[in-house]
């Protein structure tokens, strides 16, 4: 397929279907390191799924690889990545444009850096309006207006008109998901969409994603177990650029058998066990370059074998939903 050829559709019952994708930088002698490592999974429309791990674990990278924004140099490499009927994984640089946007969009982590400071709200809407929809100026205003209205923005004929550095941090993050959903993709990716903001605007803002991406696929990279359960219907859990366990929120979350879900979960306050010490995870994450073909969790694993130090286990379904362990929790 050359730079300028129309993407093909290819055939599938999922909204997006991700096939053995791995994400790599140049680590120099011509050698590489890889910070994801053979990730697959799937969505369908109107299903949400949350990725979840600590920093460093590869879930901005996956989500990065979707819509073709991993930094240079590194490099993206996949069976297939097929999003609303089109394989991304084939897209020259040229052909990207026409996709971004329209069948995936991005909700950033940081607001602030992800709109262009010299540009006003308005003009950023308008443009990702006319790239992807045959309508006029006039038209594509309206849809803008209409759209700032819907994301919760007061004012928005005047807000139109601001540049991001006027708007608090929560309203420039509304402004992220009006420019997300404007053009009704299929997925829609949002990476740590309420870090920066308050307990009050974070709900306010999850509630907003989870009403405006109903009838499409959305994907919530966080590191709060939470914030996952608060809107995902299934959640997939990455440890050193691999998922470990992925199933429904139910499953994971109130009965994981990954040792590393159980230890994330452990370390989460809660209400009804305020008075009991928070029990951390030993150790720290481990970096790419020390990963190799043995399970990564094994150092700071409390269930640890001798087998797991010396081959890496498969994510294979466990009584219901798949898990990455040798010796996994009991339920």
């Amino acid at each position: 397929m050359t730079a300028e050829a129309a993407p093909q559709p290819v055939r599938g019952d999922r909204v997006l279907e991700v096939e053995n994708l791995r994400v790599s930088f140049p680590a120099g002698r011509g050698e590489t390191v890889s910070v994801v490592k053979g990730v697959s999974f799937g969505i369908s429309r109107g299903e949400a799924l949350g990725i979840v791990g600590e920093s460093g674990s590869g879930k901005t990278m996956t989500a990065l690889s979707l819509l073709g924004l991993v930094p240079s140099p590194g490099i993206v490499q996949a069976e297939r990545i097929v999003v609303d009927g089109i394989d991304v994984s084939k897209l020259g640089r040229r052909q990207w444009p026409a996709v971004r946007g329209k069948n995936i969009a991005m909700v950033f982590q940081d607001a602030l850096s992800g709109l262009n400071p010299v540009r006003t709200v308005g003009s950023t809407l308008v443009e990702a309006i006319r790239r992807h929809q045959e309508l006029s100026a006039g038209e594509a205003k309206e849809l803008a207006i209409r759209t700032i209205r819907s994301v919760g923005i007061p004012e928005p004929e005047a807000r139109f008109e601001v540049y991001p550095h006027q708007l608090s941090g929560g309203l420039r993050q509304r402004v992220m998901i009006a420019l997300a959903v404007v053009n009704r993709p299929s997925v829609v990716v949002a990476d740590e969409p309420t870090t920066a903001l308050d307990a009050t605007i974070q709900a306010q803002i999850l509630e907003l994603l989870e009403e405006l991406v109903s009838d499409a696929a959305l994907i919530l990279i966080t590191h709060d177990l939470g914030v996952a359960a608060s809107i995902c219907d299934r959640v997939a859990v990455m440890y050193a650029g691999r998922f470990v366990e992925i199933g429904s929120v139910d499953d994971v979350l109130s009965k994981p058998r990954h040792p590393y879900t159980a230890g994330l979960l452990a370390a989460v306050p809660r209400f009804e066990r305020r008075k009991r010490a928070l029990v951390p995870i030993a150790g720290t994450p481990p970096s790419p370059e020390e990963v190799g073909e043995w399970c990564a969790f094994a150092p700071r694993c409390p269930r640890a074998l001798e087998r797991c130090s010396i081959e890496r286990p498969p994510l294979e379904a466990l009584e219901g939903h798949p898990v990455a362990c040798w010796n996994p929790v009991e339920r």
